[in-house]
């Protein structure tokens, strides 16, 4: 099934680093990228489900101090259920790269060198030597401004490409390994893992704000999936949108106190 995109966002929505990265794949790409079971017709090009079910007038606008990184696998920018777009709505600061095994972007080195940031790259710590691994963060204090501000690094792309990409990136090698410690299940219902306790690379950011001590950005992040998983399940199965059901109050609620 081919996707189709409206030529531009909406006027009010900004192009963010995801988006740009999309846009830069898909101009490399020799036929249009196909996307499994998804719906058809077409989308729209900044919230990426079709403009019956758009919610781009439900983007939140945050005051976050942390920054997420994402490094994303080949197509991971292109396909529709991916969620690291969602947190580059949410999180001003989002850098996105396209991962390569014999490349590394200039601009990516930049970044993780760059003093006003302390970098964590997220993975499980039982993959990991034991001396690398940290289960707690330092958030910089913006009243101050002492401290450095977290950079949270998430490798966006599927279990098995993520391993491989942790193995073959010796420039990740010296930065602290943050190992998060959860017990909720995933609640991501587009993609699933065969196993209930790995996240979707939202869910991953939303609790890494909470260890950085950002709380209402870590909810808001997790009621906006909510939100995105709705209109988009919605969308594919030609359903009408109840915006007053549970998850958009819910959304709805916190924007109130952003």
């Amino acid at each position: 099934m081919t996707i189709s995109l409206s030529a531009a966002p909406p006027a009010h929505v900004l192009p963010h680093a995801v988006s740009r990265l999309r846009t830069a794949r898909l101009a490399r790409s020799a036929k249009p990228f196909l996307a499994r079971g998804g719906m058809r017709g077409e989308r729209c090009a900044a919230c990426r489900v079709m403009p019956s079910h758009c919610f781009c007038h439900l983007r939140p606008a945050l005051d976050v101090h942390a920054g997420v990184c994402l490094l994303m696998a080949d197509i991971e920018a292109l396909k529709p259920s991916n969620t690291g777009w969602l947190i580059a709505d949410v999180v001003a600061d989002t850098f996105a790269f396209q991962w390569a095994r014999t490349e590394v972007d200039p601009a990516l080195l930049a970044l993780l060198a760059d003093p006003q940031w302390q970098p964590y790259l997220v993975f499980p710590g039982e993959f990991v030597a034991a001396e690398r691994v940290v289960t707690e963060v330092l958030p910089a204090d913006p009243t101050t401004g002492t401290g450095k501000r977290p950079l949270f690094i998430l490798l966006d792309a599927t279990w098995p490409e993520a391993r491989k990409m942790f193995r073959k990136s010796p420039y990740l090698d010296k930065l602290p390994v943050l190992s998060l410690q959860s017990e909720q299940l995933s609640r991501y219902k587009l993609r699933r893992s065969q196993r209930d306790e790995h996240f979707c690379t939202s869910e991953v950011a939303a609790l890494c704000l909470a260890l950085a001590g950002e709380a209402h950005a870590a909810q808001t992040l997790e009621a906006y999936l909510d939100v995105f998983t709705n209109h988009y399940l919605k969308a594919k199965q030609q359903q009408p949108l109840d915006l007053e059901d549970a998850v958009h109050l819910q959304l709805s609620g916190l924007r109130l106190v952003e």
